[in-house]
């Protein structure tokens, strides 16, 4: 297993697994270990997957400070393992919480970055604003599913400010096309993986300025690929399409049918998505 060095001095690990050229996959969470992202479906039958575990997460190390934890400071991480990978550009994929990150680095060293896919990103480093009324209407296309009237009582009370520890387990429905063995193992094993200290560190106080980074982002001229679930509560299709126009050159696509975690709840389609937008071309 690959490690590298970050300038605070912390050792972080990363898995490669695939063929062809690099793609660096900055997972989620937040700060959840990246084995849950697997082979994204398949697409490391066409890339070469790079995926960091976070600092104090999987099987990197866990910082001496942890305020480091906060997003903003793991930018010089991305950057450190761009130079482990005698890369002169990346092309990124990040995942949920990860797209913060994502965003961040790309703000910051927009010259670095080839292409960008953000796959049913967070927005808080964008300021995007999703209210309750676009969960909720989110959360109507699934009426009818056999769990559904427990878990839309739940996010009502999440929404409005009466939620239980309860709640948030009765939602997690709503994150996967299909509730089924499957996604409840992944749901299972996210508690193993993240780092619950780190967590709530990674959004703390001064990670994120969203007008200044949506500013930046609006000067990347690089290709951007946000893609999104169509019954993705955490973002709706109609936010992810806010998040494409902050770019001078990007495609949103929704993928029909998926939650959260579009990879597994159609490998296919995820992948033909994210192989046209990525191409065959070296970063390099």
């Amino acid at each position: 297993m690959p490690t590298f060095t970050t300038p605070d001095g912390t050792t972080l690990a990363y898995h490669a697994t695939g063929e062809g050229p690099p793609l660096v996959c900055l997972p989620g969470g937040p700060m959840q270990a990246s084995a849950y992202l697997g082979d994204l479906g398949g697409l490391s039958a066409h890339r070469t997957l790079i995926r960091p575990d976070l600092r104090g997460t999987g099987d990197s190390a866990t910082p001496e400070d942890p305020a480091s934890y906060r997003c903003d400071r793991q930018v010089d991480d991305v950057e450190a393992l761009r130079e482990e990978l005698a890369l002169d550009h990346l092309d990124v994929l990040a995942h949920s919480a990860g797209a913060n990150l994502a965003a961040l680095y790309t703000a910051r060293h927009p010259d670095r970055v080839a292409r960008l896919a953000l796959i049913t990103p967070s927005v808080y480093a964008v300021g995007i604003d999703i209210t309750a009324e676009d969960r909720l209407s989110t959360a109507r296309l699934r009426q009818g599913e056999e769990w559904y009237d427990e878990a839309y009582a739940a996010l009502e009370a999440i929404t409005e400010g009466r939620a239980t520890p309860d709640s948030w387990e009765a939602v997690a429905p709503f994150w996967h096309a299909r509730w089924d063995d499957e996604a409840k193992a992944v749901r299972a094993a996210e508690g193993e993986q993240r780092n619950d200290e780190a967590a709530a560190v990674y959004g703390s106080d001064g990670a994120f300025e969203p007008e200044a980074t949506r500013a930046a982002l609006g000067g990347f001229a690089g290709p951007v690929l946000v893609l999104a679930g169509e019954v993705d509560l955490a973002g709706p299709p109609q936010a992810m399409r806010e998040y494409a126009e902050l770019f001078p050159d990007a495609e949103s696509v929704v993928q029909s049918g998926a939650g959260h975690f579009p990879w597994l709840d159609g490998a296919e389609r995820f992948v033909t998505a994210v192989v046209s937008f990525l191409g065959s071309t070296d970063p390099v």
